[in-house]
C-alpha cells in the first residue's frame, strides 16, 4: 500500500527513482510522482500506471541527483493528477511524499487555512507538509526541527520524505507504523518501503524505526530519535537476489510465485524438520519452550489469507497441543477490548510484517503482559522487531498482490510449531510425532506433482469464467481452504465467492444453488469423507455443477462431480498445504481467461499499512 523510494547520491537520481517505483508496483497504487532537486524543485506526477508518468516527461529536463518518488494508493482524495505525491508546500521549498494516515488532519487544515494557507489537493499529505512549513517559519529552526515538533502533534501513522531547496544533498525522514529502509552505497544512499528497489544497487541496508528521523545524504546517515538523541544504526545484510523479484519467464508473478512453492515449501522446512532423527529445530519456539507449552490460551491475530493460516493452526494446535486457541481478524480484535492476560501467547501472522491492524493489535497485547510470537515473511519487519520471538517463513519477496507461496509457508511454520509444541507437552506419541515429520517432509515433491501438469485446471477455469457466482465448500481443515480458495477468486477474477463449512450450507446458502452456479467442494480424503460425499450429492440433487478437489485414487468424488483436480494423498493435518494449490491456480486461470491484471488486482494492495 503506497510505495515509496528517494535517492541522493552520484547518480542519475530519476531513473533509479522511476526503475525503484516499478519494483514497486505490486503494492496496489492509483497515481504515481517524482520530485527532482536540481536549480530548484521540480514535481511530475500522473494519475494511474507508472509507465503513463514515465511517458508524461519524456521531454523534461530530469538531470538531478537527489530526489523522491512515490506511488500513492488513495485514501484521503481521489486518484487524481492533484493528489497524486509528492506535495509541494505552499512556498514551493519542500517537497514531501508520505505513507500512512494522519488523523488530526483536518483541525490542522482549519488553522493553517485561518493563517491564509492553501491547498491544491484533498490530501492529509499537504496539510501535514504545509504544518512543517509553518513551524519552521515561526520557530526559525532547521527543517528537521520543524518536523520533530510535527511529528510530535499529529495523530496517525507515517513514513516521510521530505527534500527541501536549502539541503540540496538532503533527505529527511521518519516513520511510525509504516516501513522505511535505508540502502547504504558508496557516496550514496537509498530510501524505500521495502528491499526489492534497493537490491539492485546494495545488500547493506539499515531498517528504520518507529519514532526515528533520519538525515541522509550521500555521504552520512543520521538516525536520531523524536527526543533528537542519536541513535546507532544497526546494518543488515539482504540476503535475496535480483532474480527473486524479476518474472523469470513466466507471464506473471503470481503463476511465478504458485510454482516456485516446492522450493519455497522446502526452504521453509530446511534446516528445522529432521525426520531422520526425530527432531524439529525452530529456535523461536525451542528458547521459549516454556511460555509456549504453559500457555493459557493462544490468540492468533491476522487480516486475509493470514487468517486463514490462522483457522487452519487453529485446528492442528488444539488437536496436538490440546491448548485452546481463538483465531482474531486483527482490525476488529485492536479495538473491541479483548480479554488478555499474563501467559496468554499471541501468534501473529503477516506476510510483510507490517499490517497495522496486526501491529496496533500486538502493541496493546504485549502491554497487558502477553507473549507475542511473530509468523513473517519479511526480514527486519516491524512484526519481527516487536515480537517476544517468531519464525520467518523464507518464502522470499513475494510480488503478485494475491498471496500464494507465503500462505503454504506460514502453514508450514505453523504445523512445525505444532509438532513441536505437542510433543514437547506430550500431547502426541514417538509414533504419531514421527508419521506427522515425514508427511510434511513430502510436502515439496507432492506440491511439484500438483504443478506438473496444470492443463485441466486450465480447462476448468475456461469453462466457468463467465459464472456470475462461486460458492467453496469444505469440512474440518480443509474449511479454512475454501475460504481461502474463495478469497483468491474474488481477488483475481472479480467473481463473487462465498466459503462455508459444508455442513452449514443447508442453514442458508443451499437457497442460492442452481444449474448455473459452480460449487467448489475440497473433499480429500480424510475423516469428513464420507460426510462430504452426501454434501456432494445433495448440490447434485439440485442440479448444482460440482467442481471437486479430490484425492488422487478417489472414484467416488470423481464420479459425481462435473469437474476434478486431483492431489496426492496426504494425512489430513499436512493436506491443506496440497489442497489450496489446485485453487490458487483456478484463481489465476479464470483472471487471466478474463483479461485481468491478475499481479494487481484493482483496488487492492500488497501491504496494508493504513487501517
Amino acid at each position: 500500500m503506497c510505495g515509496i523510494v528517494g535517492y541522493t547520491g552520484h547518480r542519475e537520481a530519476y531513473p533509479v527513482i522511476l526503475k525503484g517505483l516499478k519494483r514497486l508496483e505490486y503494492r496496489g497504487y492509483d497515481s504515481s510522482g517524482v520530485a527532482l532537486l536540481n536549480d530548484g524543485l521540480k514535481v511530475y506526477k500522473k494519475k494511474g500506471k507508472v509507465v503513463e508518468l514515465e511517458e508524461s516527461v519524456v521531454s523534461e529536463n530530469l538531470h538531478a541527483h537527489i530526489g523522491i518518488g512515490h506511488t500513492r494508493w488513495a485514501t484521503h482524495g481521489e486518484p487524481s493528477d492533484r493528489n497524486a505525491h509528492p506535495h509541494l508546500s505552499n512556498s514551493g521549498e519542500l517537497a514531501m511524499i508520505h505513507n500512512g494516515i494522519i488523523e488530526n488532519y483536518v483541525s490542522i487544515k482549519n488553522d493553517l487555512l485561518k493563517k491564509g494557507y492553501t491547498f491544491k489537493s484533498d490530501t492529509d499529505t499537504e496539510v501535514l507538509l504545509n504544518f512543517i512549513e509553518d513551524i519552521k517559519k515561526n520557530n526559525g529552526g532547521t527543517l528537521e526541527e520543524a518536523l520533530r515538533i510535527a511529528l510530535k502533534r499529529i495523530v496517525g501513522a507515517y513514513c516521510i520524505l521530505l527534500i527541501s531547496n536549502e539541503n540540496p544533498e538532503t533527505i529527511i525522514a521518519a516513520r511510525k507504523g509504516s516501513p522505511l529502509v535505508i540502502g547504504i552505497g558508496k557516496g550514496e544512499h537509498f530510501l524505500a518501503s521495502d528491499a526489492s528497489p534497493i537490491i539492485e544497487y546494495t545488500k547493506e541496508v539499515v531498517y528504520v524505526n518507529d519514532y526515528e528521523i533520519a538525515i541522509v545524504r550521500p555521504d552520512e546517515l543520521i538516525l536520531k530519535n523524536l527526543g533528537n538523541e542519536k541513535q546507532t544504526p544497526f546494518i543488515t545484510k539482504l540476503d535475496i537476489e535480483l532474480a527473486a523479484i524479476e518474472k523469470g519467464g513466466y507471464d506473471h508473478f503470481m503463476l511465478k510465485e504458485i510454482n516456485e512453492q516446492p522450493e519455497t515449501i522446502y526452504d521453509c522446512l530446511r534446516g528445522r524438520l529432521l525426520p531422520d532423527v526425530g527432531q524439529i529445530m525452530m529456535a523461536g519456539v525451542e528458547n521459549n519452550l516454556a511460555a509456549l507449552t504453559n500457555a493459557n490460551r493462544m490468540v492468533i491475530v491476522a487480516c486475509g489469507t493470514s487468517w486463514h493460516a490462522g483457522l487452519i493452526a487453529e485446528y492442528v494446535i488444539e488437536e496436538l497441543c490440546r491448548i485452546p486457541v481463538e483465531v482474531e481478524y486483527a482490525s476488529e480484535f485492536r479495538y473491541r477490548n479483548p480479554v488478555v492476560n499474563k501467559g496468554d501467547v499471541i501468534i501473529a501472522i503477516s506476510q510483510s510484517g507490517e499490517t497495522a491492524d496486526t501491529l496496533v493489535a500486538l502493541e496493546s497485547a504485549k502491554q497487558k503482559g502477553a507473549f507475542i510470537f511473530g509468523v513473517v515473511n519479511a526480514v527486519g519487519s516491524s512484526i519481527a522487531r516487536l515480537s517476544d520471538a517468531g519464525a520467518y517463513t523464507h518464502s522470499g519477496p513475494e510480488i503478485g498482490v494475491a498471496s500464494t507461496k507465503a500462505f503454504t509457508g506460514q502453514l508450514a511454520v505453523l504445523l512445525m510449531m505444532a509438532l513441536k509444541i505437542g510433543y514437547a507437552k506430550g500431547t502426541i506419541d514417538d509414533e504419531r510425532y514421527i508419521h506427522l515429520m515425514n508427511e510434511l517432509n513430502t510436502v515439496p515433491e507432492k506440491v511439484k506433482e500438483i504443478l506438473a501438469d496444470t492443463s485441466n485446471i486450465k480447462r476448468i477455469a475456461e469453462k466457468y469464467k463467465d459464472a456470475n457466482d462461486f460458492l467453496f465448500l469444505g469440512r474440518g481443515y480443509n474449511f479454512p481452504i475454501a475460504l481461502e480458495g474463495a478469497l483468491k477468486l474474488k481477488e483475481i477474477s472479480y467473481i463473487h465467492a462465498e466459503g462455508y463449512p459444508a455442513a452449514e450450507m443447508k442453514h442458508g446458502p443451499i437457497a442460492l444453488v442452481e444449474e448455473k452456479l459452480p460449487v467448489v467442494f475440497v473433499a480429500t480424503k480424510d475423516s469428513y469423507y464420507e460426510k462430504i460425499v452426501s454434501n456432494v450429492q445433495e448440490i447434485k440433487a439440485r442440479k448444482g455443477k460440482v467442481i471437486a478437489v479430490a484425492t488422487f485414487a478417489d472414484a467416488v468424488i470423481p464420479s459425481m462431480a462435473d469437474d476434478v483436480m486431483f492431489v496426492p494423498d496426504a494425512d489430513e493435518i499436512v493436506a491443506p498445504l496440497l489442497s489450496v494449490v489446485p485453487l490458487q491456480l483456478l484463481s489465476y486461470y479464470v483472471g487471466v481467461a478474463k483479461g485481468y491484471d491478475v499481479d494487481k488486482p484493482r483496488n487492492l494492495a500488497k501491504s496494508v499499512t493504513v487501517e
